[in-house]
């Protein structure tokens, strides 16, 4: 159901109480008070047979005795009471239940499920700390503490990490929008809770804490869309390597869960945190300054050894240090004392008044080089403490420090929290150490990083470079896939794993097989009439990792030591593995190529977020160097390019002494070609490309090795484990119109490069008649939010001309529900009056039906006349609009 009645969760007109309760310690009684005494002004109604009245309040005995439906209640009763509480407000007419009550689990909370479903009456919980939104004065919950109104909203699964936030919060004199506690999730989810929040006005940045996440594909569309946004900064907890599970691969040993969720996280555009500490440094933050690409800093101190700190941290990778300019130095010599530290850091001296404060946060601002300014203050007797905080506030509400983000560490305790308190008040992030303080510069970067990630359009060129997969790839890999089902095999042999990657045009090295070692010294003899080398691999069915077991043996230069190798990998491995089978030998040429890098290409199976793919250094000690980087398929070229960047082996590929830069190119190409296998293939488990050759000649894989489950081979593509969905390629369709032939097709990120001219080609009075106002200008960020879709919730079909332009696009977004979507359509005016209004329409309410949406609805205005006309045509009706005169919605039943 997703959002659907969360919204009375948000802004309840009435609320109630079940379990209500005078008896200190309870959780009744703590959720009473803090309901009386939070100031809501809608009506409250409390509950429970036991008593008459509950703190001065007349109480009910049951659901049948309210006056009204409650919008939003709270259940604290005990356990096996609340199936039978949430079937009871139900029926009275209840929307949502935040269900506290602990030990509601198994048959019990199956039952409290089965109760809500029928009334679409909403849970959140059970053992939720409740919920709490302060700027109406709700406070539904059992916290020791009352949340300011603000402008952060709280979503947390843990009501201990949700009471030392808010305790945190109050100290700093921040507040919150909506602070929900999510419990067990049995039925509201991380995901519904940030299409709320999304979707609800009053949050700034949205604070994330969770330990599991139970639905990844709508967790990712909700995450995405709020963080487009606003920031979203998430907290899990857990973060060890206990979820690597025993693999046949290394990229199943190497791809963690906590690996898998920063590769999530980052896909969405979320910041994530490690800890409290960070977390809370990071609303400091970025609740309240814009993201920045870049943070050259400048660091105003009194004492030089907190500019050190927090050089130190700087040098962690948290920002850059700024370098000063020679006009911004002078000025600073007119206004320092003699002996100042003459660069950046400013070292203003230990007695440093609040004037010499405001003139150096003034200079240092103005520098063009300079991003963001952390001003410092140590507390020494010879200064004023108070005073240069009082300095810096004034600065700021003066503008002098311009729109650039200024950071303070007024370092101490007691002494300092005052003047902590009234930096914040002003706007000025403020911390207690330097360190904490520039590690909070890195939270504004990766924000910013993270937003570009969102809106990153690929390349025309390097995706053309990389060109399109072979067309009979998924056939020739199918075949592969079915034989080894035939046998009875989860493995695939080396053979048989490249066989399948050739396919999809990924470059392999020959093999040929020999069942013998006498037959390894006959195919030796051919083989080394071509060629100077060869190797000689192990084939079994019984042995994933072939070096483990001496399975290999590499540059043999005659037919005898082909031979000889291939009997002493049957010596060792009746030494190390006496059960397994030799299946045969795979003999290859021999692959010199001294400058490359070994790199390893992966695919392993998350029990979370399903499919992911690895990238990083290869060879034997893969798993000993553990340089490697995680990211979630569908992949492009540039999401390949930035998954290469993020590791060492990466770097190194990029070029260094005497080594040139590898083809990258064709390296996104092998990654992008392993994402469209997984893409295909909902039976692939496993996968490992190790090693691959990389360098300036391009990349040959050398080994690899693939798990399927034969289960899965009929499982319709595109495969649905994955947690991001593909596109969707399969919607393509060409119509012949009066002028030529169109292609419709779901709209992909570079056309983004075709709007600009679409725009200029559509009249003000079409723009009028489609945004029902008129607009003169369309940003670029407004362009890319139009082509960036995750292809789940939203879609867009694209109408391109004979001559490739951009002639016209519809638009359908649907609820997080998925039942019910609202729809869109523009035409290039030119283009009016050839049917093309009528294709597009007909491919959206044909995908419409295909995903199993009941209605498709739209707002027109009552005036535009052509349109009113086509969808009439198309079957929808059309009702006038009381709240919006002139507009008329048009709805389509499915």
């Amino acid at each position: 159901m997703s959002v659907r009645n969360l919204h009375f969760v948000a802004r309840p007109a009435s609320v109630a109480v079940f379990g209500a309760s005078e008896r200190p310690g309870s959780l009744g009684e703590a959720v009473t008070r803090n309901l009386l005494e939070g100031g809501f002004q809608g009506p409250i109604h409390l509950v429970n047979p036991r008593y008459e009245t509950v703190m001065g309040r007349p109480c009910l005995k049951s659901a049948a005795d309210l006056p009204e439906p409650p919008e939003l209640a709270a259940i604290v009763t005990p356990a096996e009471l609340v199936p039978q509480t949430v079937a009871e407000l139900g029926a009275a007419g209840g929307r949502a239940a935040v269900v506290l009550s602990a030990g509601v689990d198994g048959e019990l909370r199956r039952r409290m499920l089965e109760a809500a479903r029928p009334y679409l009456l909403r849970i959140i919980g059970p053992e939720s700390m409740g919920v709490i939104v302060p700027p109406i004065g709700l406070d539904l919950s059992v916290s020791h503490l009352p949340a300011k109104p603000g402008r952060i909203a709280l979503i947390t699964q843990s009501g201990a990490i949700g009471a030392t936030l808010i305790d945190w919060a109050a100290e700093r004199g921040i507040g919150f929008s909506h602070v929900i506690g999510l419990g067990d999730s049995a039925d509201v989810d991380l995901g519904d809770c940030l299409d709320l929040i999304a979707g609800e006005g009053g949050a700034r940045a949205v604070l994330a804490f969770f330990e599991t996440i139970p639905a990844a594909r709508k967790f990712l569309s909700a995450a995405r869309a709020a963080a487009r946004m606003k920031p979203v900064i998430a907290l899990k907890g857990g973060r060890g390597a206990a979820g690597a599970r025993a693999a046949a691969t290394h990229s199943g040993a190497l791809s963690t869960a906590d690996a898998v969720v920063d590769a999530a996280l980052r896909r969405a555009g979320v910041l994530r945190v490690g800890g409290l500490a960070e977390m809370f440094a990071a609303v400091e933050t970025v609740g309240r300054f814009k993201p920045l690409s870049r943070a050259r800093l400048a660091v105003i101190t009194n004492g030089g050894g907190a500019g050190v700190l927090a050089l130190d941290r700087l040098e962690q990778g948290e920002g850059e240090l700024a370098a000063l300019g020679p006009a911004t130095i002078a000025a600073l010599d007119a206004v320092m004392p003699p002996g100042w530290s003459g660069t950046n850091p400013i070292d203003m001296m230990a007695d440093a008044s609040p004037e010499r404060y405001r003139q150096a946060l003034r200079l240092a601002a103005a520098d063009p080089e300079v991003d963001v300014t952390l001003v410092m203050n140590c507390p020494l007797g010879v200064s004023d403490s108070d005073g240069a905080a009082e300095a810096v506030v004034e600065a700021t509400k003066r503008g002098e420090a311009g729109a650039k983000p200024v950071l303070a560490a007024w370092l101490g305790g007691a002494a300092a929290r005052a003047s902590r308190m009234k930096l914040r008040a002003a706007g000025v992030a403020a911390y207690d150490t330097p360190g904490a303080a520039a590690a909070a510069v890195g939270h504004l970067t990766e924000w910013g990083e993270a937003q570009a990630a969102l809106l990153k359009v690929p390349d025309r060129q390097l995706e053309a470079a990389l060109g399109a997969t072979p067309v009979e790839a998924r056939d020739k890999a199918e075949a592969v896939f079915r034989a080894v089902a035939a046998e009875g095999r989860r493995l695939l042999t080396a053979p048989e794993a490249a066989e399948a990657l050739a396919a999809y045009g990924i470059p392999t090295v020959p093999v040929r097989l020999a069942a013998t070692p006498v037959d390894v010294g006959d195919t030796a003899s051919d083989m080394l009439r071509e060629t100077p080398a060869i190797v000689v691999k192990l084939i079994s069915r019984d042995v994933s990792h072939k070096s483990n077991v001496g399975g290999v043996a590499l540059g043999l230069e005659t037919p005898g030591e082909a031979e000889e190798a291939a009997l002493a990998i049957e010596r060792r491995l009746r030494e190390k593995a006496p059960q397994a089978r030799v299946d045969g030998f795979a003999l290859q040429p021999m692959i010199r190529r001294p400058l490359a890098q070994e790199v390893i290409l992966g695919m392993a199976l998350d029990p979370i977020f399903g499919p992911v793919i690895l990238f990083g250094a290869g060879g034997v000690a893969v798993e000993l160097l553990r340089d490697t980087a995680i990211a979630l398929p569908p992949l492009d070229a540039g999401l390949a390019g930035d998954l290469v960047a993020r590791t060492r082996a990466g770097r190194l590929l990029a070029g260094y002494s005497d080594r040139p830069p590898a083809d990258a190119a064709a390296l996104n190409r092998a990654l992008v070609a392993i994402s469209h296998m997984v893409e295909d293939f909902p039976c692939l488990r496993a996968l490992d490309v190790n090693p691959l050759l990389a360098d300036d000649q391009g990349v040959i894989a050398l080994d690899a090795r693939i798990e399927i489950d034969p289960a899965d081979l009929d499982t319709p593509a595109p495969n649905p484990y994955l947690a991001i969905r593909p596109y969707p390629s399969a919607w393509r369709r060409e119509v012949r119109l009066k002028d030529g032939t169109y292609l419709i097709r779901p709209i992909l990120p570079v056309d983004v490069a075709l709007y600009p001219d679409f725009f200029e080609k559509v009249s003000p009075e079409d723009i009028r008649m489609r945004f029902m106002a008129p607009r003169k200008h369309f940003s670029e960020e407004f362009s890319l939010r139009l082509t960036q879709l995750d292809y789940h919730r939203d879609m867009a079909f694209v109408a391109l001309n004979p001559a490739g332009d951009l002639a016209g696009v519809s638009r359908l977004s649907t609820d997080p529900g998925r039942e019910v979507a609202e729809y869109a359509l523009l035409i290039r005016s030119d283009m009016a009056g050839k049917g093309l209004g009528t294709a597009l329409m007909t491919q959206l309410i044909d995908y419409s039906r295909a995903e199993g949406l009941k209605r498709i609805e739209g707002m027109v205005l009552a005036e535009n006349k052509g349109m009113r006309a086509l969808i009439a045509r198309l079957g929808f009706t059309v009702e006038p609009m009381r709240e919006e005169p002139g507009v008329v919605m048009s709805t389509l039943v499915l």
